[in-house]
């Protein structure tokens, strides 16, 4: 069996295009004639996703059109309106021109027969693992509204996360950007010109003013060299953050340098708690939604572990040990973990953990934030006190001298 793209003709010779399953094209042409349609022409249908550079759209599905579509979705179905036929409404939605492509294939391919999962399966760039995962659960156990409703909290709220990271970043790196212009701005620009003034007074240089003269020099003189050098430490970090080791590595920084460690565990506690108790409450079986809550962690050490804790599972582990063994969350997860496992009603305590565990992340995030502040501040007043003192040290000279 294989799916052909085609076009057919009623008596009333009005053109019909679509998408069908049939041998060959014979019987295609048969499929067609018990729907009173003549085939016309036929193609093989590979159903592949269309090219992002050939979009007008971004060339990106972004989250924020994963958690609409989920959301609108679940409402229509909801309202008693078919798979297809939600489908059919959201194509036409205002999504970017990529997303809307990707939706016209699904309502081919569910259309001609296929699951709404193994249709989304063809588009793995596009549609993560835990959502697939989610979306295949929703099918079989007859709750799709409620897992789509679900998807969509947990992407918004995974999304308000992310944004709290980036705010509370957003200072320090401010006064980093501040000080670093600042050093530029002093040693280029105002340095030489004092210095050209007190040329000609012919007084004598030493100490921290030589110092920050010859740093001066030395900027001036070798500022190409030193941004084509700088350009490269940047290129050759973000290629090795390319590489499988490399991007490990990084991974196993953000869960072990102690300013990163706190959010990170946090947050990857609190993405685990979501997606694991919505894959249990949605009526997957433990092993199976040890393999699809992988996705989430966005961390490979974690998920190195993690797939070793869930090896141990398999083997007649519980979780609770082992997650305590491979050291994957706080001790009060381990713990809470452990009385789900005792009352079986594990999904019920990870749902309800989730808050606690944002509530953590913004906690980690505020101590990240007052620890670097007044860190970058007091570099920033010691740069500037620094250079004013080398400025102002040759005029206070000369005019001790006058008196």
């Amino acid at each position: 069996m294989r799916q052909y793209k085609y076009v057919a003709v009623n008596l009333q010779k009005e053109k019909f295009h679509g998408n069908f399953i049939a041998k060959d094209e014979a019987d295609l042409s048969v499929q067609l004639s018990k729907q009173g349609l003549f085939l016309v022409s036929a193609t093989p249908y590979n159903g592949k996703a269309p090219s992002s550079f050939f979009t007008l759209g971004t060339g990106k599905v972004t989250l924020h059109e994963l958690t609409t579509f989920c959301r609108q979705y679940a409402i229509m179905i909801n309202s008693g309106i078919s798979l297809l036929g939600g489908i059919e409404i959201l194509k036409e939605q205002n999504f970017s021109a990529l997303f809307k492509s990707l939706l016209q294939l699904i309502y081919e391919d569910v259309k001609a027969g296929m699951m709404l999962s193994d249709a989304m399966a063809k588009h793995k760039n596009v549609f993560p693992v835990f959502f697939r995962s989610m979306i295949r659960v929703g099918e079989s156990s007859g709750r799709l509204d409620v897992v789509m409703n679900s998807l969509a909290d947990y992407y918004e709220k995974d999304t308000a996360i992310k944004k709290k990271a980036k705010s509370a970043l957003a200072y320090p790196t401010m006064l980093l950007v501040l000080t670093v212009g600042i050093v530029i701005v002093m040693l280029a620009f105002v340095i030489p010109t004092f210095r050209e003034s007190l040329s000609s007074l012919e007084v004598e240089i030493t100490g921290i003013t030589k110092v920050v003269y010859d740093t001066s020099d030395f900027l001036l003189a070798n500022w190409q060299k030193m941004l084509l050098g700088a350009l490269g430490v940047v290129a050759v970090l973000f290629l090795i953050g390319k590489t499988k080791k490399g991007s490990y590595f990084y991974d196993w920084l953000k869960v072990n340098v102690p300013l990163l460690k706190n959010i990170t565990i946090n947050m990857v506690t609190s993405r685990f708690s979501r997606g694991f108790g919505l894959l249990l409450s949605s009526g997957m079986d433990i092993t199976d939604a040890l393999d699809a809550v992988v996705i989430v962690f966005g961390n490979q050490d974690v998920e190195r572990r993690f797939r070793q804790a869930a090896e141990e599972v398999r083997h007649g582990m519980t979780l609770a040990i082992a997650f305590d063994k491979y050291h994957l969350f706080p001790p009060i997860m381990v713990q809470m973990i452990a009385v789900g496992e005792k009352t079986a009603a594990i999904d019920d305590v990870l749902t309800r953990s989730c808050t606690f565990f944002d509530e953590s992340v913004d906690d980690a995030l505020s101590a990240l934030t007052s620890t670097i502040q007044p860190v970058m501040l007091l570099l920033l007043g010691g740069i500037v006190g620094l250079l004013f003192i080398a400025i102002y040290s040759p005029m206070l000279a000369i005019m001790t001298s006058l008196t």
